[in-house]
């Protein structure tokens, strides 16, 4: 889980005020002291560090908060507010040239996902309605290409390669090849190194001379923390960069360089990576993100989730066949496939208010044997599950690999699930939610 270690840390730091019904400034510095260790081991930049809790320490101590009628909770909003503002306080979206291609050069050191984050970011930018181009720049790792080629394939987007020609003339042909295939945008996978050189910087410099990207984006791995943020650092001197792309987010359990990136090199964080498949990426909204590491979840980013998984008319149908008792297990499959898109179950729950997970191991392998159950079914039963009689889920059981007692149990879950859904669903509900989602913003 995404910041578990940090946001374990800070909220039992922050828990400590909620029990009283007045706070001194003694509480909350001694509060504070605590965030600024939970900062510290979550490998926060020191600096960073300090000046954070200064800055929600000066807040706090005023007499707006030590007045209130509920000071801790408005600790935890200076805290969140100062936080946001730590992570750079808005999105920060992609700029566009105004001629075609726009040229976005992704570089980095090697091993930080560079390949197939210009896949996803290409593939992001398709459901935009961009069309982009891959251009394999990296001629040093072994298969580089290659893979380039093969996730490039997976989401349908062209890839120009030339082998092992000098890169630069390979980015400034594939420039000429996009506009000649009408492509709008040009992602340019450089080589990377196992560690930050003069030959890797000017190879990088020459490109860049050569094309003139609208943006060049840092590639880091926040699981390497502190040292992510001096590989920006020393990219941002070097090289001059636009906005850093955070991969591996989902399992970095400390934060410390998504918490300190910004504030250090003064370039956004404009993406993130947040998981193995192509399409998890995500524009990094830092007031979302400091939502989910104080455990406020992040209900926006469910909304939107929920809006790629459903269209409206899925989710009208969806809405009368619930108030109508008529969900059948077709429908119990596609929720489930549906969920798989969303990221799994506990990235539902970690976006939920007020869930905590903490501790919680949450079994993702739980849904594949409801889906197994469900495939072994004809169309007609999975229609009509009030045809499965014995003889039946015996054969079902047999063809999943499970027992009649998991078949038995799943039917009744469903059947359980379906009069509840009844009772709950009302007209126009789902209507409301999806015009919810048509009014947010649109990236």
């Amino acid at each position: 889980m995404a910041f578990e270690g940090l946001s374990e840390k800070l909220q039992k730091a922050l828990k400590n005020l909620t029990g009283k019904g007045k706070l001194t400034e003694a509480d909350v510095k001694a509060s504070m002291r605590e965030v600024r260790m939970a900062l510290l081991e979550a490998d926060v930049n020191y600096a960073v560090a300090k000046e954070f809790i200064k800055n929600v320490t000066d807040k706090c101590i005023g007499q707006e908060v030590l007045s209130s009628l509920t000071p801790a909770q408005q600790v935890i909003k200076v805290v969140n507010e100062e936080m946001t503002a730590l992570m750079g306080g808005t999105v920060s979206k992609l700029t566009w040239s105004s001629s075609v291609p726009t040229i976005y050069m992704l570089c980095g050191l090697q091993g930080a996902g560079k390949t197939t984050m210009a896949a996803k970011l290409a593939g992001y930018l398709m459901k935009q309605g961009k069309k982009p181009m891959l251009a394999a720049c990296d001629i040093y790792r072994p298969a580089a290409i290659k893979q380039l080629q093969v996730v490039g394939e997976q989401i349908g987007a062209m890839v120009y390669e030339k082998g092992t020609q000098d890169p630069v003339k390979t980015a400034k042909e594939a420039v000429e090849q996009a506009r000649y295939y009408g492509r709008d945008v040009l992602i340019i996978d450089t080589a990377g190194r196992l560690h930050i050189d003069v030959e890797l910087m000017d190879e990088l410099a020459r490109i860049r001379e050569t094309v003139h990207p609208q943006e060049i984006l840092l590639v880091v791995d926040a699981m390497t923390g502190q040292d992510a943020v001096n590989v920006a650092t020393t990219f941002n001197e070097k090289l001059g960069i636009d906005g850093v792309i955070l991969t591996k987010l989902d399992g970095d359990t400390r934060g410390g360089a998504a918490l300190s990136v910004r504030q250090v090199t003064g370039k956004p964080i404009k993406f993130s990576g947040i998981g193995e498949k192509l399409n998890a990426i995500e524009p990094f909204y830092p007031d979302r993100m400091a939502s989910r590491i104080l455990g406020m979840g992040d209900v926006m980013t469910l909304l939107e989730q929920t809006s790629e998984a459903f269209t409206e008319q899925e989710a009208d149908n969806m809405a009368e066949r619930m108030a109508k008792g008529q969900l059948n297990l077709e429908d119990f499959l596609s929720q489930l496939q549906n969920m798989k898109k969303m990221g799994g179950l506990r990235s539902l729950l970690e976006k939920l208010p007020g869930v905590n997970l903490q501790g919680v191991e949450v079994d993702e392998d739980a849904m594949k044997k409801p889906e197994a159950i469900i495939r072994s079914m004809t169309p007609r039963e999975r229609k009509n599950p009030g045809i499965l009689n014995g003889s039946r889920r015996k054969r079902i059981a047999a063809g999943s690999g499970t027992t009649v007692q998991d078949v038995n149990q799943l039917i009744r879950r469903f059947e359980q699930a379906r009069d509840m859904t009844k009772q709950m669903a009302s007209p126009g509900s789902r209507r409301q939610m999806m015009r919810m989602m048509k009014k947010m913003p649109k990236q």
